[in-house]
């Protein structure tokens, strides 16, 4: 074996070593990820379950006072009329099946899609308002929401409407956290060329971090008291990895102002 043939095969040697090594690292790296996504799942699951002792609260109330009355005639041997019996159950009917609808939208949130699909972006926008909506509401936030158009969208829909929930409740935590008067987040979304533009605005005054681009850094908790660090970079993953888009930010007059950029190519 002459010497040419030496540092052909130890280059070989070399670049089969560096590949195993890049290997590697690629799947540590994905499993990082995949930890990270589990640990802002679990975050995720807390403020599910927070939302829905909100949610469910008042509906517990009113089905207690429904029969409130009908117990307090029966106890003062008062006839009870068959039209009353029937009205409060048709109001129970209303109330459990509302609350059975919580437990849908919290159950759907979780389900495992493994495969992208279509789906309409004001859905999600309502399943993501409709499980932080008791949080918003308990801090008077107003959310208001703009939509001229129902675009549709290929992805992963629960993972898309995990970025939305992360969005409002970074909002959420920044006008809670800096006591803003009249708090208010607005989502509005377009069509624009071949793009589905979706924004979350808040009116907190702002992200003070330079470059801003920081804050999709993972652990980055700037300005939040509690905060994993963990939400606003799995929000950027999910956009720019799994859906193939791209997740921005920046500040407006009133505060910030995230953006969502997807294709809406659609299945034919």
């Amino acid at each position: 074996m002459n010497k040419k043939e030496e540092e052909f095969l130890s280059l070989l040697k070399k670049n089969r070593e560096l590949q195993t090594i890049v290997q590697n690292e690629i799947e540590k790296n994905r499993e990082k990820d995949e930890v990270l996504f589990a640990q802002n799942k679990m975050a995720a699951l807390g403020e599910m379950l927070n939302n829905i002792s909100h949610q469910w609260r008042q509906p517990l109330m009113e089905i207690s006072s429904l029969f409130i009355p009908i117990e307090g005639k029966l106890n003062l041997d008062i006839e009870v009329k068959k039209e009353e019996i029937k009205e409060s159950i048709e109001n129970l009917n209303i109330i459990t099946k509302y609350m059975s609808s919580t437990i849908d939208d919290f159950r759907n949130f979780f389900a495992t899609t493994k495969e992208a699909e279509e789906f309409k972006v004001l859905e999600q926008i309502n399943t993501a308002y409709r499980l932080t909506s008791a949080s918003l509401k308990a801090n008077d936030i107003l959310l208001e929401i703009r939509v001229s158009k129902n675009p549709k969208i290929i992805g992963y829909k629960n993972e898309y409407t995990q970025v939305l929930i992360n969005l409002l409740n970074n909002a959420k935590d920044a006008l809670v956290d800096r006591k803003t008067l009249n708090p208010k987040i607005t989502i509005s979304v377009k069509e624009e060329n071949d793009e589905v533009i979706l924004k979350i605005e808040d009116n907190a005054g702002g992200i003070n971090v330079t470059p801003i681009e920081d804050i999709f850094k993972p652990f980055f908790t700037h300005g939040k008291k509690n905060g994993t660090g963990v939400g606003l970079f799995m929000s950027k993953l999910i956009i720019e990895n799994n859906m193939n888009g791209k997740l921005l930010v920046n500040n407006t007059n009133l505060g910030a102002e995230f953006k969502i950029i997807t294709s809406n190519n659609t299945v034919k």
